[in-house]
């Protein structure tokens, strides 16, 4: 996997998890769950990667 697409997921993970934080001190329901699923895909995306990268090498 292209170290650009690596950046990329882990970019999502992290945009997830600020969603998230924002959300929990706006006291806002709707950003924090945006902000858990953008975090979970991007999380996700990373370990697909990884277990691609497992079996290429």
């Amino acid at each position: 996997m292209s170290i650009g697409k690596k950046i990329a997921h882990k970019a999502e993970a992290v945009k997830g998890g600020a969603k998230k934080a924002v959300g929990r001190v706006t006291g806002s329901p709707r950003l924090r769950a945006e902000g858990r699923g953008d975090q979970a895909k991007g999380n996700v995306k990373q370990a697909g990667a990884k277990i691609k990268d497992a079996f290429r090498h």
